[in-house]
């Protein structure tokens, strides 16, 4: 992206949620996506979607093993990328280790193996 692209805090993204009528925003790799005309076409159902409204979706992401053409279909959705500062508190949030273990890590095999039995891998 360029040095012009709209930069949004994890705050702003946060209030993307998709309820109350607030469009459906995700983050990817430090990217914004606003993924909320595709949540109905997601091959998965909109509610793997909604897990992550708002949030860092990047693990789920990519441990679900998204297709190529899945990774170029995030360009249709592409609205911005977060905010230096953001992308470090983000990346800090993603390392936070407890008792050694990496917080995203807890219960990702139950989640994964939940996801897998609703929809397969996505295409």
């Amino acid at each position: 992206m360029s040095d012009s692209t709209t930069r949004y805090s994890l705050a702003d993204v946060a209030k993307c949620n998709g309820k109350n009528g607030a469009r459906t925003w995700i983050v990817i790799n430090d990217y914004i996506y606003d993924v909320t005309d595709y949540m109905d076409g997601h091959p998965g159902g909109p509610e793997l979607i909604e897990e992550y409204a708002g949030k860092d979706a990047t693990s789920g992401f990519d441990d679900f093993g998204h297709s190529s053409d899945a990774k170029k279909m995030l360009k249709d959705y592409l609205i911005g990328e977060l905010k230096d500062d953001d992308k470090k508190i983000n990346r800090k949030k993603k390392h936070t280790v407890t008792n050694g273990i990496k917080i995203d890590e807890i219960n990702r095999p139950k989640r994964r193996a939940f996801l897998r039995m609703i929809c397969g891998r996505c295409a």
